[in-house]
């Protein structure tokens, strides 16, 4: 971990918290930092020289906000974090796409939650949506600036996809000096067996001790490569994204999968995720693994 951290920034308020969130994540990984923000409408993609307009007034009106908004999160992030290396690009491209093409390159992108073209109450912006679902590299979406207190949640499913999440999670928490909560919240209904082969609930073999057995195995082997990462597992009977949104009252940051073991195949972010990303009290980190 740890080469390159992007940070999108469109001067929003949510924007240039993750910027601040991005600066501190670099400092930890002891990466560059790359401050990005993406101009639209354009003629044509690619770089935009600060000083001049590819579109629009010909003072060049949307370059200079643009250098504006930049200059104050390059300060932001130097106030941060002073010993980081930050560079920064002006792109010509719509945000969602500059985003995903920055990613392909990036051990972590961050994002706010809601940009400053959103509708007014709009808990998540259409960028923190579409990137989680299609970024190469995780995505952190940050919803307003907090201390950096409390345990990492990471949600754990039992799914191939969410192991890359928990291998994020441990690999974060040694970075932060955080403890883990590996929480993982269980009905009858979700159980991984087809249902004849379903154990009566207050029988032996029960579905809660089926549910624990995974809890266990998606955790194995992690606490030997972090061994000083304290892990707490934590098995709950009830919904699953409530029982996260509730655990987030307390964190520093959530860790979870795109997609889950109950997700159709080939949808690219499940319910638990985009719930989380509308209503977690914390910062929220998607990790795409391969299925």
């Amino acid at each position: 971990m740890g080469n390159l951290v992007v940070v999108g920034v469109d001067g929003s308020s949510s924007s240039l918290a993750a910027v601040e969130a991005a600066a501190q994540e670099a400092r930890w990984r002891r990466a560059e930092l790359r401050v990005v923000h993406a101009i639209w409408p354009v003629i044509a993609p690619g770089p935009v020289p600060m000083a001049a307009a590819p579109f629009g007034p010909p003072e060049g009106v949307l370059p200079a906000a643009a250098e504006r908004l930049v200059t104050e999160a390059l300060r932001r992030a130097g106030n941060v974090a002073p010993q980081v290396e930050v560079t920064h690009e002006v792109v010509a491209g719509e945000a969602l796409t500059v985003l995903e093409l920055q990613s392909r390159d990036a051990d972590l992108v961050i994002i706010g939650s809601r940009g400053r073209g959103g509708f007014v109450g709009m808990l998540l912006g259409s960028t923190a949506v579409y990137l989680t679902a299609h970024s190469q590299c995780p995505v952190m979406v940050v919803r307003e600036q907090r201390e950096a207190a409390g345990p990492i949640v990471l949600g754990v499913d039992g799914s191939r996809a969410g192991e890359k999440a928990v291998d994020f999670a441990f690999a974060e928490a040694a970075l932060r000096g955080a403890d883990i909560i590996a929480l993982h919240a269980w009905t009858p209904d979700n159980v991984p067996v087809p249902p004849p082969q379903v154990p009566d609930v207050f029988g032996p073999g029960t579905v809660a001790e089926v549910e624990e057995r995974l809890l266990a195995q998606s955790l194995a082997g992690r606490q030997e490569k972090y061994p000083d990462v304290s892990v707490r597992p934590e098995l709950v009977h009830g919904v699953n994204h409530e029982a996260l949104i509730e655990a987030s009252r307390t964190a520093q940051l959530m860790v979870v999968g795109a997609r889950g073991r109950g997700g159709f195949t080939g949808l690219l972010l499940g319910s638990v995720s985009q719930a989380l990303l509308h209503h977690a009290h914390c910062p929220v980190t998607v990790v795409r693994g391969k299925e």
